[in-house]
């Protein structure tokens, strides 16, 4: 497939999971990719070979979003090095639960800057590079829309950012040809939240088809809203959870 020809994607945290998946489908599509991680870095640099045993290229940089100038950094590391950006995953995330009684305002500052701070300064510094055809592209959670049950406050609260940052988002940039979508992404099967761990039981029995979905089935909604299918598609968000917020 070449649909994405020429194009240059960004996926921050693609060094695993969803964000792995996500990278490696965009390549098959045609894109060269940059993709960014903070811990794993043999992971993410072998997430980078498969790209380029595909016959893209791909660029591997270290970025911890918990820094304010990270995502900016990640940017425009990626238009100096692949030449430009078209599409950008915001992907990165921290993932917080525990009794809210014990949130510390420690834990809120760095949820924060991981989940919407650095989401929106990407977005920021990728805009001023796209041209007509742009898409932002930011991954939420299910969670965003129904909290199955306690100590998910802190989650919840900062993943729903992102879906007022699309909004915002496809208002400012839709007359330049940016859209912006938000993909709300239900239980699905990876190392951090595998189908078969504890917690798998209660969260396949909240969705409508009871089961676990699959990193490919994200990859494959944020395939289509980067392609020509995605070109009208803005300010919405899009869930691909099961049912679980049916």
């Amino acid at each position: 497939m070449s649909e994405l020809a020429g194009k240059v994607a960004l996926v921050t945290g693609g060094s695993r999971g969803i964000g792995a998946a996500i990278a490696l489908r965009l390549a098959q599509d045609g894109a060269e990719v940059a993709i960014t991680y903070v811990n794993a870095a043999e992971e993410a640099r072998a997430v980078g070979r498969r790209i380029e045993a595909g016959g893209a290229r791909a660029l591997v940089i270290k970025a911890d979003f918990a820094d304010a100038h990270a995502a900016t950094a990640a940017v425009e590391q990626t238009v100096a090095e692949l030449g430009r950006i078209d599409i950008l995953v915001n992907n990165a995330a921290a993932f917080a639960v525990g009794d809210l009684a014990q949130v510390t305002p420690q834990e809120v500052d760095h949820v924060l800057a991981v989940n919407v701070r650095a989401a929106f300064l990407a977005c920021q510094a990728a805009a001023r590079h796209m041209d007509r055809g742009g898409r932002l592209i930011n991954v939420g959670t299910c969670v965003a829309e129904h909290v199955p049950g306690p100590g998910m406050t802190l989650f919840a609260m900062s993943k729903s950012a992102l879906a007022g940052l699309t909004k915002g988002l496809a208002r400012d940039l839709g007359p330049r040809g940016i859209t912006a979508t938000v993909i709300h992404p239900g239980p699905i099967d990876t190392h951090a939240n595998p189908a078969d761990g504890p917690q798998a039981p209660m969260f396949s029995g909240v969705t409508a088809l009871g089961r676990y979905g699959t990193v490919e089935d994200i990859a494959a909604a944020v395939a289509y809203l980067a392609g020509e299918g995605g070109r009208y598609v803005t300010g919405s968000a899009i869930n691909v959870d099961g049912g679980f917020a049916a």
